[in-house]
């Protein structure tokens, strides 16, 4: 993770980032560096992932932090996380992100988040991820706290491309954040 980065984290904690990225390889290099760097910042960090890739991730964590320091990282399975209601549907997957977060906002630590969000496996119209991208948008503001929304490029309609660019302050371009020219802020 370069320092571009480190820096936005540090300096700005309610960074809405967007990572459409093309191979497994450089998303698991990717979501080590930032959940590393999370740890080192002194932050909790909620890996909301699928669990084929789950283990490469821990097990790459586990060469790079402590014990004590990998008991910081939580892993939340996708399929739970999105679908818990059944279906994909924004308040239920916002009540479940808010169950998962209070141990960390009643104590006042500090967190961030990787969310991998795969289009494969969603049936559901664009409209509801927008609706939730939203909900989350607002979220990041009021509760402080950094967070990486990760899509395959390959699975992203044109129409999904432009919502979510739209729904993201941020974007993570080949190792560097760079500013959404098309980001439209939420309302609260």
């Amino acid at each position: 993770m370069n320092k571009n980065m480190l820096s936005l984290f540090e300096e700005q904690r309610d960074a809405h980032v967007l990572y459409a990225y093309d191979e497994t390889e450089k998303y698991i290099e990717q979501a080590v560096a930032y959940a590393k760097h999370g740890v080192e910042a002194g932050d909790y960090v909620l890996l909301i992932e699928n669990p084929r890739l789950s283990p490469k991730i821990q097990a790459e964590l586990k060469n790079k932090l402590s014990g004590a320091q990998m008991e910081k990282i939580h892993f939340v399975k996708s399929f739970d996380f999105y679908y818990s209601s059944g279906s994909y549907h924004p308040p239920a997957i916002q009540a479940y992100f808010e169950k998962t977060v209070e141990p960390y906002v009643q104590t006042g630590a500090s967190f961030r988040s990787w969310a991998h969000v795969e289009w494969a496996t969603m049936q559901d119209p664009i409209h509801l991820v927008e609706d939730f991208e939203k909900i989350i948008d607002v979220a990041v503001k009021e509760l402080q706290f950094p967070l990486i929304c990760a899509y395959a490029k390959k699975a992203m309609p044109e129409s999904v491309k432009t919502m979510l660019l739209e729904t993201h302050p941020y974007l993570l371009v080949e190792d560097e954040i760079v500013v959404s020219e098309q980001y439209e802020p939420a309302e609260a």
